[in-house]
This record gives structure tokens, sequence and C-alpha cells, in this order.
């Protein structure tokens, strides 16, 4: 069975919203000028670019990807094996950006982690993102169960 893990934007909230407008901008400058087209493919770019992970469980693999305008993974499939360890890390995230005033906005994003670890206990990627610690517990149990390796105390 195949899991898909959705886990951030790549260009964060503020980037996402100012590749959809680009996006939209340009859907609408096609119908008068061929420049829309750029629009259109710089927007997608910057608005629909996101990272994920997917979980193979049949061939206890994991492939952490950089998905290009949305849909156009990009990354490496990596065998898991029993030395492995997947543990819970807390995220907090802050996204800051500057307005032509100089002004800041901070936007958080606080959450929780599933890392694959390896023998030496050194991060190798993240598996999954949820909102509190007791479902990344219930998470980590099962993605071990499936794969087959241990979890990290």
């Amino acid at each position: 069975m195949i899991i898909k893990n959705k886990l951030d934007k790549s260009f964060g909230p503020a980037g996402t919203a100012a590749g959809l407008v680009l996006f939209f901008i340009g859907i609408i400058t096609t119908f008068s000028s061929a420049i829309g087209i750029i629009l259109i493919l710089a927007g997608a770019f910057i608005g629909f670019s996101s990272t994920s992970a997917t979980i193979d469980t049949e061939k206890r693999r994991i492939k952490f990807s950089n998905n290009i305008f949305g849909f156009i993974p990009f990354g490496k499939w990596i065998s898991t094996n029993t030395d492995m360890r997947i543990g819970i890390k807390e995220s907090n995230i802050i996204w800051t950006v500057y307005s032509l005033s100089n002004r800041s906005a901070d936007i958080g994003n606080r959450d929780f982690r599933l890392l694959l670890f390896n023998a030496e206990d050194n991060e190798i990627m993240p598996v999954k993102k949820v909102s509190s610690l007791e479902s990344a517990i219930a998470e980590r149990k099962i993605l071990c169960s499936d794969l087959g390796i241990n979890e990290v105390n």
C-alpha cells in the first residue's frame, strides 16, 4: 500500500499566496497578451510547489520529494531496514514576511513531525506531519508496524 503525506509548501504561506495571485493574473492577462503565459508558469511554480513523503509499505521504502508545480515529484527512494527508527519531533516554523514599508508579519506553524532516523540516530527525513502529540504517537506505532522498524524513545 502506498501512503502519500503532504508536508509543507515550498515557499511558505506568503509565497503561496503571491504565487496564486500571479497565476490568476496570468490567466486574465493571457487573453490580451502572451506575457500571461510566463505569469501562469511562474505563479504555478511558486504557488503550487510543495514537499511530501511517500511510503511504500509493501516494498518497505520511503521517498521524500519536492513536488514541482504541485504534481511533478522529484525525490529518491530509501529502503528501510531494521536498524532505522521513527521518532517524534516538535516543529515550530515561523515564516517572516516584510512589506514595502519594512514592517514584518510573522506566521507561525506549530506541529509534530514523524522523522526517520538511521542506526546512529541521525535524522534522515520527515515522514509525516500531525497536529497533536497523541496522534503522533498513534501514527508512529502504526507506521513502525507497517515498515517493520523500531521506535525512538
